[in-house]
């Protein structure tokens, strides 16, 4: 039976929890879980003992029990009133004239805090916000800044690719992504192209990243002067998905070869490049041997 369990909650957040009572649970389903003052509602997504590795031996809030037919209905209830409290606050920031755009709103399953998601470009003073809303709502209320990719994550949807955002879908932390990544992968610098909808470099930049790092290994670098039976090459560029290179000939035109004829060549030069090199200490160890006779 599994100690820890990895719970996820709306928006993506995820949490590591006991299991005390050893519920029988499986991945997907509904926990209600201790939270901070009060009660919460969220999924198992994890289970394990990779799971148990990760988590360690620390102490984690634990699982209380298995939502219950009054459970189901009350989140339910809070899901719509999410949906009166999210307008109702832009309201609100209009009205306080805040340049803030709210992104989510997140009940806890008891009610006993009402968690506001917005984004921003500067900082915002909303003290006078939150005791607005604090004056409506009568529980504890939390306004959160996070980032356009967390808004992305916290809202979901569909990528250029046709899948789910892979923020939404799995990705559990944001790693940096530069305009490096699209250089090494030969890809168009349009930053339309590759940018999400989040405005922020695609993630999916990272995946091929390592892929490309190891092909260039095995290549020489753009620009290289390759010596062949017809003159002097230059390599243009590799195309990865047509395994074939683009190399320029001395008087200007180019020529498609595949990268299997691309290795030969390399291999000639190579070959030629060694026994050049013999052939070179082969004659200086001849002058040595004709200075030494005289």
């Amino acid at each position: 039976m599994s100690k820890i369990f990895e719970v996820e909650f709306q928006g993506g957040r995820r949490s590591f929890y006991a299991n005390p009572q050893e519920f029988p649970f499986v991945v997907g389903d509904l926990v209600i879980v201790q939270a901070e003052k009060g009660e919460d509602l969220g999924r198992v997504v994890n289970m394990g003992s990779l799971v148990d590795q990760r988590a360690g031996n620390q102490e984690y809030p634990l699982i209380l029990r298995k939502p219950s037919k009054k459970d189901l209905d009350q989140t339910e209830d809070n899901q719509k009133l999410e949906r009166e409290a999210f307008f109702d606050c832009r309201k609100r920031i209009e009205e306080h004239g805040l340049n803030m755009k709210l992104v989510d709103v997140e009940y806890q399953f008891d009610q006993n805090k009402i968690t506001f998601y917005f984004t921003s470009e500067k900082r915002v003073d909303f003290r006078a916000l939150v005791r607005d809303l604090a004056s409506r709502y009568r529980t504890r209320i939390e306004l959160r800044q996070i980032g356009v990719r967390d808004e992305a994550k916290r809202i979901g949807g569909v990528g250029v690719c046709g899948r789910r955002f892979c923020c939404e879908a799995f990705l559990q932390e944001f790693e940096p992504v530069v305009t490096q990544f699209a250089k090494e992968q030969n890809l168009s610098l349009n930053p339309t192209k590759l940018s999400g909808s989040c405005g922020r470099l695609m993630c999916c930049l990272l995946y091929e990243r390592e892929f490309y790092a190891d092909f260039a290994k095995r290549f020489p670098e753009a620009g290289t002067v390759i010596e062949t039976p017809q003159g002097k090459k230059t390599l243009k560029k590799i195309d990865v998905f047509e395994e074939q290179a683009l190399l320029q000939i001395e008087n200007g035109k180019e020529e498609k070869i595949t990268l299997e004829e691309l290795k030969h060549l390399l291999s000639e030069e190579e070959e030629k490049k060694k026994l050049r090199k013999a052939q070179h200490a082969e004659s200086l160890s001849e002058k040595g041997g004709i200075r030494h006779e005289a």
